[in-house]
């Protein structure tokens, strides 16, 4: 038996951190690229991320922001 989706006010949260990492790496003038290579991850689980597709653990929440030098706490806000 499959978990249930989650509520439309998770994936909708899910989608406003996606946003708020992609508006930090633009702001970075990074690309997704760029940003995996800092974060240790592959460019097409930050571009998911940023989509709000696959809600990221939160060890890849500390290495984007860390990769992004911000604090944590902008991204999730």
């Amino acid at each position: 038996m499959s978990p249930a989706p989650p509520p439309d006010w998770v994936l909708a949260r899910r989608r406003l951190v996606g946003d708020r990492i992609r508006d930090a790496r633009l702001h970075a003038n990074l690309t997704q690229e760029r940003l995996a290579e800092r974060a240790g991850m592959d460019r097409q689980a930050v571009n998911r991320i940023e989509q709000g597709h696959q809600s990221p653990i939160l060890d890849n929440l500390f290495r984007i922001a860390d990769a992004l030098n911000v604090p944590l706490a902008d991204l999730v806000r």
